[in-house]
Parts: structure tokens; C-alpha cells; sequence
């Protein structure tokens, strides 16, 4: 009888959990069974690791043999427990020691020629992996880099399952030759889902790049200009609402590119997710740019917070996590879908429960909406010719629910472009690199201020904390307090009040928000004019 460990991780979500493969081996009927929970691609492994086994000059051990997978109630999907169990196999047969292989992880599909093919989720699993405590893995060569994202883990990229038995062994290892030279690399298939990133990120051009637009572009806008400094620099929601052409999508395309850079955990964090959907760029493993993902208007809403067959997969935003979800055409969105925003807007995670079990998907995200007035996108125009009768303005409107808008902290009206901005030069506002250094320095002071805490932004600040220890100048309430006892502003309304208040203030270095800060504030939330001047990036 044999008996031989390694060690793998199943995905729920974006959070793994290390599995231990065992295989053992008695005298009896050649069969091969495998017990864990596993799924259908999980259960194929077994003809996929003999071929390997065969084809990488092993011998296949003609015995009863039992593969389990530990936990056995941790449901067990994918193709990258094969590398795993092959080599539990060996170790069980012999062929190469068993303590060679009982603490590392091996993540990896085997080719029926024995190579090993990437799969998606590497830098998660590796994650969980390093959590657990082991500190040795395996992954297939194109992850490698992926892999060794993860400090404190020493990483081993093969490119076949012989490479493999020769570094266990300490044998030779062989040259494995490339038979794609000079044609598209087909062992990349595995890490891209077809469709699956569709809608998320920017154009590339012709060299390859990602197309990165400037604010530059945008003629005129100047009061929707500033309420996207300060939704960048706050992390706060905003609302486009305006005529077809006013430039709107334009607005929202420009966003991330006065973003701050990610911090080396939240590019982590966002590259885990990206790898898991199988939309992570090939050779670059670490994303450092805030992701931009812009679903169409007849997406589900599974495909917005997550879900499908089995467990649930990341959706729109998940995608977005750490950058910009842009909603285009809000109001043609479903009121199921739009409504299911609701909870990560305000708790930045997202957790989708389904019977084979729950998951929960970091969804921190800053939302963008954009909205015409009316079907015919007329109805704000003097003389336009709007048709649309004032019932179907008003359902038009109302598909964008109250309780949701109640979480928009800006809402701006996005005025026609006039002549004189289009065709002058006159009409061209600051480049993004300007706004985004005014961008840096205030989400600077918000991070010193609020050192110590679990926050980094103004927009994630409960309310509790800015009306107790974080307080405005005094008297600087009083406007905002009257529009809640009008009823103009709620509770929750209030607070994202304040937050933004805090966020002008920092966009124009003072210490704390004083009344006209709260009154810009108020201006950018419930659109009513009150006199001031827009100083988001006053000095």
C-alpha cells in the first residue's frame, strides 16, 4: 500500500482555501476514484492526469487507486487541482519521494502531453496559500509572475509535468520545446474568459496601450468639471443628468485618469479579482491603474453584483472594485438591477448567496450615473420640441428609485455645450494631469487625518464619526441643518453632506469645512443654487 499528500486551493469567490490531495494506492482493480465534492471538470481530471502521467515517461500504477480531496465539504471546481493530483499520485507510486511534495501547493491543468496549462485565480489562491502558512508553490511558468506577487512565498514555474518529477527528483530537468513558436500562444486560452470583459477597461491602440482620455477634451462643463474633482477626491457617487451630445459619457471615460494610483494592497486586491473573472492582461500580472468597467443597459443583475451557475462569480461590480462603475442610460437599466446596488454602495462588498453557497466580492467602487430628463432626452431644451407627456417624464425619472439616489452624494446638471466653447479655444478646461495632482494632495490630507482608522477616504467615514470627532467649523450646519428639517435631506443625506464638505475642504487646503464648504456641498447634492462659488480647486 502507498500513500502520498500535496496540497492545492479551491476558489469560493475570491477567497481560497488550501485543499489536501491524497492518493492512495492498493492491491486490487486498476480503478481510479476521486472523493471530495469535486465538479464536473474536477472529475474529468482523472483521464487528463493519466495522460499527463503517461506521456511524461511515468509509469501508471496498476492498483486500486483513491484520490481525496480534504476538506470534503469545500466544493471543489476547476481544472487546477490536476498538477496536485498527479503528483500525489507519483508520490503514492513511488515515483518520486513523498515528502517531497507533502507541503507545497501546486496549482496548474495538465495537457493530455503532459504540459501544464495556466488557470485563472492564481494570485488569490496563492494568497490563501501564504495565509495557511505554506511557503512553497508550484504554478504553471505564464502565472509565475502572477504568483510571485505574494512576498514571503517562493515560487516554481514549470512549463511540463516532466520539468516537474526532474525538480523532485533532483534529476536533469529537460528543455520542453515550444511547438506554438511564432503563432499566438495557446496556453493563454485558459486565463481569458471570452465576453467576460466585455464593457471593462479602455480601448487599446494600435501599439498595444490603453487609450487614456484627457479632461482636456471636454469643452465647457466647468461646474460638471469640479463635481468630478471632487468625486475623485472624496471617493464620493455622482449623477450626470443632461440632454443627449452634453458630454456626459465623456465626463465619466475621463475619471480614472485623475484617480490616484493604487496602493500596493489594493492593486493586490484588484488583480485577485481580475484573475479570478479571467480578465487579467497577459504579462501584466500587477494592475496599478484604478479599473474602469462600463456595463451596457441590459446587463442582469447577476451580471452587475455577481452570480451564475454553481458558485458566483465576480460581476460588474466586483470588476470595478477600487476604480469607476459607469452606468450609461441609467434609467434603461432594470429597477431590479439598480436597486441590487444598494448594499455594496454603502458596505464596499457585495454577498451573493446561492445553493451551492455564499460568497462574498469586494465591491468598493466609485459609481457614475448618466441620465437624459426624459425618453426623448429633449425635455430640459427651451424649444426642443419635446414630446413626451409629464406621466412618462415622471416614469421615466422614477426608475431611478429614491433609496438609490439617497446614496448619489453629487448630483449635477450637465448643461448643453454652447458655440463658443466648442469652436473656441476658450472652452477647453485643465488636463487631467493638473486636476489629478489637486486630486492627490487632498486625498493626501484625508489619509493623514485620518490615520489610525479603518478609512482612507471621506466617503467611507460614518456619519457618527463627522457629527462626534471629525466636526466642521462652527455654524457651518445651519443651511444644511434647515434642508433637513424641510425635508429636503434626510439622515443619510446629511452625512454624505458632510463628507463632501470635508472633501472641498481639502481640495482647497484648509483644516476643516466652514459654512461655505457646506453650502457648495449642498449645491452639488440637491442642485439648488445658494450663491458661492464653486472653490473645489480654489488655492
Amino acid at each position: 500500500m502507498g500513500f502520498a499528500r500535496a496540497c492545492s486551493v479551491a476558489l469560493v469567490g475570491v477567497e481560497g482555501v488550501v485543499v489536501e490531495v491524497q492518493a492512495d494506492l492498493e492491491p486490487g482493480v486498476a480503478a481510479f476514484t476521486l472523493v471530495g465534492l469535486p465538479d464536473k471538470s474536477l472529475v474529468e481530471s482523472r483521464d487528463r492526469v493519466r495522460a499527463a502521467v503517461v506521456n511524461s515517461g511515468a509509469e501508471w500504477p496498476q492498483k486500486k487507486l483513491t484520490v481525496g480531496l480534504s476538506p470534503a465539504s469545500v466544493p471543489k471546481s476547476g481544472s487546477g487541482f490536476d498538477l496536485a493530483v498527479a503528483c500525489a499520485v507519483l508520490g503514492a507510486a513511488e515515483r518520486i519521494d513523498p515528502a517531497a511534495v507533502a507541503d507545497v501547493v501546486m496549482i496548474g491543468e495538465l495537457g493530455l502531453d503532459g504540459r501544464v496549462r495556466p488557470v485563472r485565480g492564481v494570485l488569490p489562491a496563492v494568497l490563501a496559500a501564504a495565509e495557511a502558512g505554506y511557503r512553497h508553490v508550484v504554478v504553471p511558468e505564464q502565472t509565475a509572475g502572477e504568483a510571485a506577487l505574494v512576498p514571503g512565498i517562493s515560487v516554481l514555474g514549470v512549463r511540463s509535468l516532466r520539468q516537474l518529477i526532474a525538480v523532485l527528483g533532483d534529476e536533469p530537468v529537460p528543455e520542453e520545446p515550444d511547438p506554438d513558436r511564432g503563432r499566438p500562444d495557446t496556453m493563454l486560452a485558459g486565463l481569458m474568459v471570452p465576453g467576460a470583459g466585455l464593457g471593462t477597461g479602455l480601448a487599446p491602440l494600435a501599439d498595444g496601450t490603453a487609450h487614456r482620455p484627457d479632461l482636456a477634451d471636454v469643452a465647457g462643463q466647468g461646474r460638471a468639471r469640479k463635481a468630478l474633482e471632487v468625486a475623485a477626491a472624496g471617493g464620493h457617487h455622482l449623477l450626470l443628468s443632461g440632454p443627449p451630445g452634453a458630454g456626459k459619457t465623456m465626463l465619466a471615460e475621463r475619471l480614472t485618469a485623475i484617480l490616484p494610483p493604487l496602493s500596493r494592497q489594493e492593486s493586490l486586491e484588484v488583480t485577485a479579482v481580475h484573475s479570478v473573472a479571467g480578465i487579467l492582461p497577459p504579462g501584466e500580472p500587477l494592475i496599478g491603474a484604478a479599473p474602469y468597467c462600463a456595463p451596457h443597459h441590459s446587463a442582469t443583475m447577476q451580471s452587475l453584483v455577481g452570480g451564475g451557475n454553481g458558485l458566483p462569480r465576480p460581476g460588474a461590480v466586483s470588476l470595478a472594485h477600487r476604480g469607476v462603475l459607469f452606468l450609461d442610460e441609467a434609467p434603461e437599466f432594470s429597477v431590479r438591477a439598480l436597486d441590487a446596488l444598494r448594499q455594496p454602495l454603502e458596505s464596499g462588498h457585495v454577498v451573493v448567496a446561492r445553493a451551492a453557497g455564499v460568497v462574498r466580492l469586494p465591491a468598493r467602487f466609485l459609481m457614475v450615473l448618466a441620465a437624459n430628463p426624459c425618453p426623448c432626452g429633449r425635455h430640459t431644451l427651451a424649444g426642443a420640441g419635446c414630446e413626451c407627456p409629464p406621466s412618462a417624464v415622471r416614469r421615466y425619472q422614477a426608475r431611478l428609485s429614491g433609496p438609490l439616489l439617497d446614496r448619489v452624494d453629487l448630483r449635477v446638471e450637465v448643461e448643453p455645450v454652447g458655440r463658443a466653447d466648442l469652436m473656441g479655444s476658450g472652452g477647453r478646461g485643465e488636463s487631467s494631469a493638473d486636476v489629478a495632482a489637486r486630486v492627490r494632495e487632498a486625498r493626501e490630507r484625508a489619509a493623514e487625518r485620518l490615520t489610525g482608522t479603518p478609512w482612507t477616504t471621506n466617503s467611507e467615514v460614518p456619519g457618527h464619526e463627522l457629527r462626534t470627532r471629525l466636526v466642521a467649523a462652527p455654524g457651518a450646519l445651519m443651511a444644511a441643518e434647515r434642508d433637513m428639517e424641510r425635508g429636503v435631506l434626510t439622515a443619510r443625506g446629511l452625512d454624505r453632506v458632510l463628507r463632501v464638505a470635508w472633501t472641498v475642504a481639502d481640495l482647497r487646503g484648509a483644516d476643516r469645512p466652514d459654512a461655505t464648504d457646506v453650502a457648495v456641498a449642498l449645491e452639488l447634492r440637491t442642485g439648488i443654487q445658494r450663491g458661492v462659488p464653486m472653490r473645489a480647486g480654489a488655492r
